[in-house]
């Protein structure tokens, strides 16, 4: 999965929009996006629209577990079977048991918003199995931690990384870029996320899928190189183990077999997607 897509749950006229626009995963907004007054109008219009409508991913970010709102939210999304939640500023396991005490059903994104999140990340992706990934949100946490700059962040974000992956969920999704018409600053920040170890990333308008989908591309030399790899492991006889010398003098270990492979794993999910 390398794009989700926010659509404000109040904005109903853009639901059919937001899927078509082809993201991997559609997020119905019932958080940031929606005022007060609309909270409860936008959480009716997103459940009966996934009810009629929805045909592929979708999830719900619903409000925060101590804001007014949640009690409600659980109790309409409940309603739609298998649901996805997204849940915002999660901090502890007990977080994750609390939402699914209520919704059983639950796959749930863990939103990471605070430095205390931050250190509990693994604690949170291992809370349940139902936990299906982890990922940043970095307005809240950038005015947490008292930073201005994505390299304020780097810190946050490995760390990210590293309990999802210890958690065996994979590598997680780049928090949205908020500037919408700066796609060159999209494109650097998501190349940059990917040095990190993130695939793919979540956007809040659909002009920005296309720049994420290229940026989380791998190039024609690390596919060429990583089927190389994989094909000279294959006529060797090792890929379950040992160390092999390719014909350029590289040796190869099991680690560079694991990324090799997922290399190739991600290039054919992308050549589905066209």
């Amino acid at each position: 999965m390398l794009t989700a897509l926010y659509v404000p749950a109040n904005r109903p006229d853009r639901f059919a929009k937001a899927v078509a626009a082809g993201p991997d995963l559609v997020v119905f907004d019932l958080e940031d996006a929606v005022p007060v007054a609309d909270k409860a109008d936008a959480r009716g219009w997103a459940v009966a629209w996934i009810a009629a409508n929805a045909q592929g991913p979708v999830e719900i970010r619903v409000n925060a577990l101590h804001s007014p709102w949640i009690t409600d939210d659980l109790a309409a999304v409940s309603a739609v079977p298998s649901v996805r939640l997204r849940v915002p500023k999660v901090e502890s396991a007990a977080d994750i048991h609390a939402v699914l005490d209520k919704v059983p059903s639950a796959r749930i994104t863990a939103l990471i918003e605070s430095p205390l999140g931050v250190e509990r990340a693994f604690e949170i992706a291992t809370a349940d199995r139902r936990v299906v990934s982890v990922a940043l949100g970095e307005a809240d946490l950038s005015s947490a931690l008292g930073v201005d700059s994505t390299e304020g962040l780097a810190w946050s974000r490995g760390r990210l990384v590293s309990a999802s992956r210890a958690a065996g969920l994979g590598a997680p999704m780049m928090s949205v870029y908020p500037r919408v018409d700066d796609l060159p600053g999209l494109r650097r920040t998501s190349l940059e996320g990917r040095q990190l170890g993130f695939v793919g990333r979540t956007a809040i308008h659909p002009r920005q899928l296309s720049t994420i989908v290229e940026a989380f591309t791998p190039s024609a030399d690390d596919v060429e190189a990583a089927k190389a790899l994989l094909d000279a492991v294959d006529k060797a006889g090792t890929a379950d183990g040992g160390v092999l010398v390719l014909p350029d003098g590289r040796m190869v270990d099991p680690a560079m077999i694991g990324r090799a492979r997922e290399v190739c794993d991600l290039i054919r999910e992308i050549e589905a997607r066209r």
